[in-house]
């Protein structure tokens, strides 16, 4: 089973997602719900793309049909990062880079 994270990113994100789209107080765990079958799966979501050296980018929908949940698979690690929580509607919507 992969070891599952959130970057700094990712949960900033994802509170900047609660103020400005006023999202329910349990978000947060409605948002982890979601994610918890990449422990099991982390090849669930689509491939976005292959990182050099670094992993596969991915991304899954949910808990919304909205929401967009971008997270990194490295497979000699087994170990899954979310990167990113992105409204996928938005114009602005972007896919951050992991460092």
């Amino acid at each position: 089973m992969a070891q599952l994270e959130w970057s700094e990113d990712a949960l900033l994100g994802l509170d900047r997602l609660r103020l400005t789209h006023n999202l329910p107080a349990d978000t947060r765990a409605r948002i982890e719900a979601s994610a918890a079958p990449l422990a099991r799966f982390p090849r669930l979501g689509p491939e976005l793309r292959v990182l050099p050296d670094t992993g596969e980018l991915r991304f899954l929908i949910g808990p919304w049909p909205w929401l967009v949940i971008v997270y990194l698979y490295f497979e000699a690690e087994d170990r899954v990062v979310v990167v990113s929580t992105e409204d996928g509607r938005a114009a602005t919507a972007t896919i951050t880079e992991h460092r």
